[in-house]
């Protein structure tokens, strides 16, 4: 149960979606993917600057995901009691301090360090963000705030990572990450002066892990969750190596572009109806990945896979963060750490098995390995209807 005390900071005007503290948590969002994703983008000059490897230097964001994996769970847990922006400004001055030292090393082993403490602030930030928003907007608007929040990833994909690409080509890969930490302290402010806070749990009332994997409902979700993450892991992540199997190594800075802009009209879409039909976006966003990975395997029409795979991917972080905090209910915070340590270790297994794949079976073995993942994910979103992907939402 929650607390009892006066929910004084409740908006006013509870129609409407509150936007300036929902596009904070959006902008919490964005800085997390970028900060994830902004050394892959500038893995050439952080090599030569740091004195090793590019191999080596990809291995930084290795270690923001094991950050991320190893903290989201129990530091959830430990933090139950704050508040929710309390919560929120220590993850973020996480970011700030990671990506300050990070710009300023000139030393390999403080560079991943500094990395693993960006992932374990990430694994603070993910595990409250989708709570929050649903927390801060009105009760029948909670998927639309959800939506709005989780915007950000696919606007740092499209949007952030080839800014800071661009920036780090330009001005050198330091100043990609100064930037980064400029942007962190304008996002503190920004939360203290507009987003409300919420009160965390009363001590000794967060249900404990294995209580929410019992919840009806929860363990579905986390199992698409880890099937469908791993199928778009698998290809996203060697997504170059397959165009270069069909000729095209060229066209990969326009290929990820259309995906981008696809995720976005994606997560566009799930905001629009996520409060009335959540499963059947689900099940719609499932086909069409489906569709698209047997597109790209089959036909040379490359462009439109992409853009159909986009715009199934784009809303899922939302339809997935909805359904683990619907299936969770008062366990929802527990839920969503869950749901952030699956997610991680789905990217990272797909890195692997990915890797395998290629050496193993060659690139044109990808998009089929998405597709036969995608089965299962899909026979279990079907199953649960009436927990974790119900027919009605509560």
């Amino acid at each position: 149960m929650r607390t009892t005390a006066p929910r004084t900071d409740i908006p006013s005007n509870t129609g409407r979606l509150p936007l300036r503290p929902l596009l904070a948590l959006a902008t919490a969002a964005f800085i997390t993917v970028l900060t994830e994703a902004l050394p892959a983008g500038v893995l050439r000059g952080m090599s030569a600057g740091l004195g090793v490897s590019e191999a080596a230097t990809g291995q930084l964001v290795t270690v923001y995901a094991l950050g991320t994996v190893t903290a989201a769970i129990p530091l959830s847990a430990v933090t139950s009691t704050w508040s929710r922006k309390r919560l929120l400004l220590a993850g973020v001055a996480g970011f700030a301090l990671a990506n300050t030292v990070t710009a300023a090393s000139s030393l390999f082993p403080l560079t991943l360090a500094a990395r693993f403490v960006a992932g374990v602030a990430a694994g603070v930030v993910w595990a409250l963000l989708a709570g929050y928003a649903r927390r801060v907007a009105p009760d029948h608007l909670r998927g639309k705030a959800t939506a709005l929040v989780m915007a950000g990833i696919p606007v740092a994909l499209s949007l952030g990572v080839p800014a800071g690409t661009f920036l780090g080509g330009a001005l050198g890969w330091r100043a990609a990450f100064w930037a980064m930490t400029a942007l962190a302290v304008v996002l503190l402010a920004w939360v203290v002066a507009a987003v409300p806070d919420r009160p965390g749990q009363p001590r000794g009332a967060r249900v404990p892990i294995v209580r929410t994997l019992a919840l009806p409902g929860v363990v579905p979700v986390l199992v698409v969750t880890l099937v469908f993450v791993l199928a778009h892991t698998v290809l996203y992540t060697y997504i170059a190596a397959y165009l270069a199997r069909l000729g095209v190594a060229d066209r990969v800075d326009g290929v990820l572009l259309v995906f981008g802009v696809a995720s976005v009209a994606g997560i566009w879409v799930v905001g629009a109806h996520i409060d009335r039909r959540l499963r059947v976006l689900m099940i719609a966003a499932a086909v069409l990945f489906a569709v698209a990975v047997t597109a790209l395997a089959l036909t040379p029409l490359v462009y439109l896979a992409v853009a159909l795979w986009g715009l199934a991917f784009g809303g899922v972080p939302t339809l997935l963060t909805t359904a683990a905090g619907d299936a969770g209910g008062e366990a929802a915070d527990s839920a969503q750490a869950l749901l952030v340590t699956l997610w991680n270790a789905a990217m990272a297994g797909g890195g692997v098995a990915g890797g395998l794949l290629l050496e193993g079976l060659g690139a044109g073995s990808l998009p089929w390995s998405a597709l036969a993942l995608l089965v299962p994910a899909l026979a279990v979103v079907v199953a649960a209807r009436a927990h974790g992907f119900p027919a009605v939402r509560r």
